[in-house]
């Protein structure tokens, strides 16, 4: 079953709460983001536990095991830019297609327990690299392939509110 890509630009959430999963961006910044990955960890893991994990609730929406593997990889490409962020001036981002991951991680037959402790590994690196930014980064700024423009505060909610949402997605 194929899922019909989403091509919302999220980036409004950056500026108001989110209706769907109540989400407020001000709330976030890089110095809160490590303590919310680590705590969010357990319910994924919890997601991952459950036995129809791998189960598609419908035919357009992923099931849990596959939102948990798209989050383990949002985890790995967000750890990636925050350090190009921090290490280039004016970092670019190259194109990445969430959709096309999917079928090419095979999301849909990942084994469940493989997924939950590569979930933690690359949760714990994203943690430990949000842990070490300071203040003084926050403005540093990355230039997203279709030309959204993020500061480290931003893109640190704009992280943060894909997580919660995921979260929301899966009833966890």
């Amino acid at each position: 079953m194929a899922i019909i890509p989403d091509d919302k630009d999220w980036t409004w959430v950056l500026h108001k709460p989110c209706p769907e999963c109540g989400f407020e961006p001000s709330t976030v910044t890089p110095a809160t983001v490590s303590g919310e990955v680590l705590d969010m960890l357990p319910r994924w893991r919890a997601v991952l536990e459950r036995p129809d994990a791998g189960t598609r609730p419908d035919d357009s929406t992923w099931s849990p095991l596959e939102y948990a593997c798209h989050v383990r990889d949002v985890f790995s490409l967000f750890d990636e830019r925050l350090h190009l962020m921090l290490d280039q001036d004016d970092a670019r981002f190259a194109n990445w297609d969430q959709d096309q991951a999917a079928l090419d991680g095979g999301y849909a037959s990942a084994d469940p327990a493989a997924v939950a402790a590569e979930l933690e590994e690359e949760g714990r690196r994203v943690a430990a690299s949000f842990a070490a930014v300071t203040e003084a980064q926050w403005p540093r700024t990355g230039l997203r392939s279709n030309g959204s423009e993020f500061t480290v505060l931003t893109f640190s909610r704009y992280f943060m509110h894909d997580l919660v949402h995921h979260l929301h997605d899966v009833k966890a």
